[in-house]
């Protein structure tokens, strides 16, 4: 059985783990990095770029980048490039391609079972669409769970003794905060809550917005249209908000940034830690509203907190590790990686459930993880009224079933509206099924008894099934949420990837074919320049005419235009080449 590596699909950054000897270790991407950039590009001759290589190049090709996809999951977002439309799950599913590939590389062989990780506060939309996205990235996602249990989960490892822990969890996109007991080798999520759009992007927009003022003020111009300079003023923020995790005052130096009324502006700024806090003063205070719900609903109080565990990058801001303190009186440990603690903890579930005999410290019997489902899920009653089946933070997976009937006499069909939310009314909370039961008795109002079950799986993904209890016969129901993916849709887009895996392959092989040439080429006019004079001058000839037919090949071809045939013509002339220039190169000692 092959590894199950671990994933962390993160808004900014995404990192892989997986388990070595007993211990989670980081995989490594292409580039020796330990996380890589979530940023998909697509450059004007066809090619698709991911990870490092996207993001470098993201300032001078900013229309066809794709950056914090993550934001867009679950909804009906799609980018259109060169007329084709691709939906978040597809650009996510290349970002876990490239993950995939990385990992390949590096363990040496084939690797199709995952983990990945999700915020807590996703719904079942985001989930299913994270779980399309690794589906059609290759992947047999054997779960998703949580980001801030998987980091209880890192950390219960090492500290597997009875205590109870919260996990504030700030990434680049989102925040969550998870209320964890471990003990006896369970971790069970007591609680959890959370911000699907607030992390360290918004933290960047602020400084942003900041400087766009500034040079308003002093240049006259508004530049917020000129994406180019937009997108060098964001990685510009980002720096700037790093540097402030350590320094009082850091520097933005934006020279040649845009023109404007004739004039290039060449910015140049000083920001102290103390205007960023004030930037971003609200947007930690959003923070608390999550963290007193993840409590209360948890049924503790602060003082009961053995340990506060930060995960994400944006907790490195000092404000943040503030506040924290602030509100619960603890100083928050820093004993775990931000950046991988999530990953190492998806890997560690992997390992699991591919029968691995990993166990908290001080523990024996393996590790059971007990999550919940953030959001209460209901259905739409009489009055437009929510009327809630499965509260928040219930423990996965649940099975719930309960019976409604008819509002109108000799109905045959009923619609069954499901939504997930904590708001009162329908209107107020997501859509995430319209259900139609056909074939019901016709019957006074009231008499039907239909019973619908709600199954939501260790995942956190939701099904619905519905029966005529009149007849025991049990019904179908079709499914319509117009922000998932048909299966059609999604072997579509595996199709679209494997296609393109094979394109980007070929690509790799004719640049590798075209650099060998040129090698050869050289070595083989080095031979001739030092080649003996009393050396055959017939085969010196028949060398020179191969090496003239190569060189003429590798100068006309393209490598993004290059076919199948203009491939195999180098190859052969390649081969050619080294059979006839074999003699003159050994004479000339070169090989």
């Amino acid at each position: 059985m092959g590894k199950t590596i671990g994933i962390d699909l993160g808004t900014t950054n995404s990192c892989m783990s997986v388990v070595e000897n007993g211990r989670p270790i980081i995989i490594p991407n292409d580039k020796g990095e330990r996380t890589t950039p979530s940023v998909v590009a697509f450059t004007k001759d066809g090619e698709r770029l991911v990870g490092v290589s996207a993001a470098r190049q993201a300032a001078v090709n900013s229309d066809r980048t794709v950056t914090s996809v993550k934001r867009q999951m679950g909804t009906n977002w799609s980018i259109n490039i060169d007329g084709k439309k691709f939906s978040a799950q597809e650009i996510s599913a290349m970002i876990l391609r490239k993950l995939r590939m990385d990992a390949e590389a590096y363990l040496g062989e084939p690797v199709t079972d995952a983990v990945i990780t999700v915020p807590a506060y996703f719904n079942d939309i985001q989930r299913q669409a994270t779980k399309d996205a690794g589906k059609i990235a290759g992947f047999n996602v054997k779960r998703i769970i949580n980001e801030p249990t998987s980091a209880a989960l890192a950390y219960g490892l090492d500290n597997g003794s009875a205590q109870k822990i919260m996990v504030y969890d700030l990434g680049g996109g989102t925040f969550d905060v998870s209320i964890i007991e471990i003990g006896d080798g369970v971790i069970e999520v007591l609680a959890t809550n959370g911000d699907n759009h607030l992390g360290g992007d918004d933290f960047d927009e602020r400084i942003m917005k900041y400087v766009l003022e500034d040079i308003k003020k002093r240049f006259g111009a508004d530049i917020s249209k000129n994406m180019t300079a937009i997108q060098r003023l964001k990685e510009a923020a980002e720096q700037a908000k790093k540097e402030l995790s350590s320094a009082a005052m850091t520097s933005i130096n934006l020279p040649y940034l845009a023109e404007a009324r004739g004039q290039m502006i060449h910015y140049d700024t000083t920001l102290s830690r103390a205007k960023f806090e004030e930037l971003v003063y609200d947007l930690i205070e959003r923070t608390a509203v999550p963290v007193q719900n993840a409590l209360d609903d948890a049924g503790i109080a602060p003082s009961e907190l053995g340990k506060v565990l930060l995960v994400g990058g944006s907790t490195r801001i000092p404000a943040v590790q503030d506040k924290v303190r602030m509100m619960t009186g603890i100083i928050p440990s820093k004993n775990i990686n931000p950046d991988e603690c999530v990953a190492q903890g998806a890997a560690i579930q992997g390992d699991t459930l591919s029968g691995g005999k990993m166990e908290l410290a001080g523990t024996t019997g393996g590790i059971l993880l007990l999550d919940v489902t953030p959001l209460s899920l209901s259905i739409e009653t009489v009055g437009g009224v929510a009327t809630r089946l499965v509260e928040r933070n219930s423990t996965l997976p649940i099975h719930y079933s309960q019976v409604f009937s008819t509002v109108a006499p000799f109905q045959s069909s009923v619609d069954i509206h499901v939504l997930q939310g904590e708001r009162p009314m329908a209107a107020d909370n997501k859509t995430i099924g319209k259900f139609r039961l056909n074939g019901i008795k016709r019957a006074p109002a009231g008499v039907p008894q239909i019973e619908v079950t709600f199954d939501i799986d260790t995942n956190g993904i939701l099904t619905v099934s519905a029966r005529d209890l009149d007849t025991g016969k049990q019904q179908s129901i079709t499914i319509t949420a117009n922000d998932r993916m048909s299966d059609a849709e999604i072997n579509a887009a595996i199709h679209d990837a494997e296609m393109y895996a094979s394109q980007d392959q070929f690509r790799r092989d004719t640049f590798t074919v075209l650099s060998e040439a040129g090698t050869l080429i050289g070595k083989v006019d080095n031979a001739l320049h030092n080649a003996p004079k009393d050396f055959d001058k017939d085969e010196k000839k028949r060398v020179k005419t191969d090496l003239d037919e190569l060189r003429k090949l590798v100068t006309k071809l393209k490598p993004e235009k290059m076919t199948d045939t203009d491939l195999n013509d180098v190859r052969s002339a390649m081969k050619r080449l080294e059979e006839s220039s074999e003699n003159i190169r050994t004479v000339s000692g070169i090989g």
